[in-house]
């Protein structure tokens, strides 16, 4: 399986999920089911982009993400 997977192409997948959860529309629902859906959106989101933001790699068979939780604005310690 490693021979055929790209953890690029994976990761710019992920990208894309991000950028759909960005831009979807809210559906016709009220109420507290309207808050969770705007809150698991948000989660969605954040998850999606971290992972599309990850440097991936597959290292003796298993595949390694990399993501940088640091602040950008902040020193760095490399």
């Amino acid at each position: 399986m490693a021979d055929e997977f790209d953890p690029q192409e994976m990761v710019a997948r992920f990208r894309a999920r991000a950028e759909a959860v960005r831009n979807r529309g809210l559906p016709p629902i009220e109420g507290p089911d309207r808050q969770r859906f705007i809150e698991q959106a948000r989660t969605d989101f954040m998850d999606y982009a971290m992972l599309g933001d990850a440097e991936a790699s597959i290292e003796d068979g298993v595949l390694v993400l990399r993501i940088d939780l640091r602040p950008s604005d902040g020193p760095s310690t490399d």
